[in-house]
């Protein structure tokens, strides 16, 4: 896969990429999912983003909103948006992941327990229709099925690349999410799984 600067090994859906890495791999897919992304944001959300890069995209296309109250336990995306005035920023407990910047574990997903929010923005190594939305770490599909059950709307973003593709543990079925956005328009078998589950997809319209 090409980045700026350099290339990774193509098959990133069992390994973790450290956040450097990840930050510089599909930037134009990760740009256009984001300026969709923020159109579904209101001021005065209560939000949840997971410590993907497609979230730290999103949190810098936030920036604009007024008033948002945001939980993650990313501690790149804290950084990201430290000097967003107006904003009530939570960063969750937890043992730290140097390769991703994240907080995991027992602490984290406590933290997440304790709130209801109106949406969670989160993304996933693969989506396939038998194995559902996984993820190559078990730690960051347990944060991610906490994050989950913590909102009331579901808005998955993941590029392209991630359709039909399995990684080593599940987050969720399918259907439990309610938003799907992507970069490109799926093929037509995607487009009709998604309508028959009810879920409404988002990409790029050319």
């Amino acid at each position: 896969t090409k980045t700026y600067g350099g290339a990774i090994w193509g098959n990133s859906t069992k390994t973790d990429l450290s956040y450097t890495i990840r930050n510089k791999t599909n930037v134009e897919a990760k740009n256009a999912i984001a300026e969709l992304a923020s159109q579904l944001v209101e001021d005065g959300d209560h939000l949840m983003l997971d410590d993907s890069s497609t979230s730290l995209y999103v949190a810098k296309r936030l920036k604009e909103k007024k008033a948002l109250t945001l939980i993650t336990n990313s501690v790149e995306l804290v950084a990201e948006l430290a000097n967003v005035e107006g904003w009530t920023i939570m960063l969750t407990g937890g043992r730290l992941k140097p390769e991703s910047l994240a907080l995991v574990g027992n602490q984290t997903l406590e933290m997440l327990r304790s709130f209801h929010v109106d949406k969670v923005l989160f993304s996933c190594k693969g989506i396939d229709p038998d194995a559902g939305i996984t993820d190559s770490s078990e730690f960051h599909a347990q944060t991610k099925q906490a994050m989950m059950r913590a909102a009331k709307r579901r808005i998955l973003v993941l590029d392209g690349t991630k359709f039909d593709k399995v990684s080593f543990v599940e987050i969720a079925p399918l259907r439990d999410v309610d938003t799907v956005i992507t970069n490109v328009c799926p093929p037509e078998f995607w487009q009709q799984y998604f309508r028959d589950a009810g879920i409404t997809l988002l990409y790029p319209k050319k």
